[in-house]
């Protein structure tokens, strides 16, 4: 499978969840400097995926953090390179996500 760029720093290897591709663009955009991408992984049904938008970030990886991104019925793995720390990149996402929804 051929690797997509969108914007350059949104890697699309998979579908992404409704309204996680636009938070994830609008979080590439307000932080240029620390986000250096974001990788979108498999995407797997769930339960108790219902709402709005969710991303909880869980464990640290070799360039940044591994998020676990919930909607529409749907998780879905976010593995997101960045020099941000933990409580950072939350508020980063939380902002983006509400910016994405505006």
């Amino acid at each position: 499978m051929r690797l997509r760029k969108a914007q350059g720093k949104l890697k699309i290897e998979h579908s992404i969840i409704d309204g996680v591709s636009k938070a994830m663009e609008r979080l590439l955009a307000d932080n240029e400097a620390t986000v250096r991408s974001v990788i979108p992984g498999v995407i797997r049904q769930v339960r108790d995926a219902r709402g709005p938008v969710k991303i909880h970030i869980t464990v640290p990886t070799t360039n940044g953090w591994k998020a676990i991104a919930l909607s529409a019925g749907a998780r879905q793995e976010l593995f997101i390179s960045t020099t941000l720390a933990k409580e950072e990149l939350e508020k980063a996402i939380e902002r983006a996500i509400e910016r994405a929804l505006a």
